[in-house]
């Protein structure tokens, strides 16, 4: 991994401590890397109704988003669920062709994906 994509996998573990995850105890964290650099992190946030849950990815997206990125460079997801289809959408309304890493909670890389 590069030093940048790196730092994208350290925010997202660090982001994934603070995950509120008592119904399921799938914590995830994410963090995502605009076109400009700036990097955004989030973790999940569940709720006892899952149609309410937030995901790590769906939260950094958002965060970016409300901060003024509308192009992502790479993303990067912590934790030990798979990616979700909804979750690599949410990140593909910013455009195609956007690497996520995947990496269990000991930062280990398990996949890539792309939008």
């Amino acid at each position: 991994m590069s030093p940048e994509d790196t730092k994208l996998v350290t925010l997202a573990r660090a982001a994934r401590l603070r995950a509120h995850a008592p119904h399921t105890s799938l914590a995830e964290g994410a963090a995502v890397r605009d076109t400009d650099g700036r990097t955004y992190s989030a973790a999940t946030v569940e709720n006892a109704d899952p149609a309410l849950t937030t995901s790590a990815l769906r939260a950094a997206v958002a965060a970016a988003a409300s901060s003024g990125a509308r192009a992502f460079e790479a993303a990067a997801v912590v934790g030990e669920a798979d990616l979700r289809d909804e979750d690599l959408a949410v990140l593909r309304e910013f455009g195609a062709g956007v690497p996520v890493l995947l990496a269990g909670p000991d930062a280990a890389l398990r996949a890539t994906a792309s939008t």
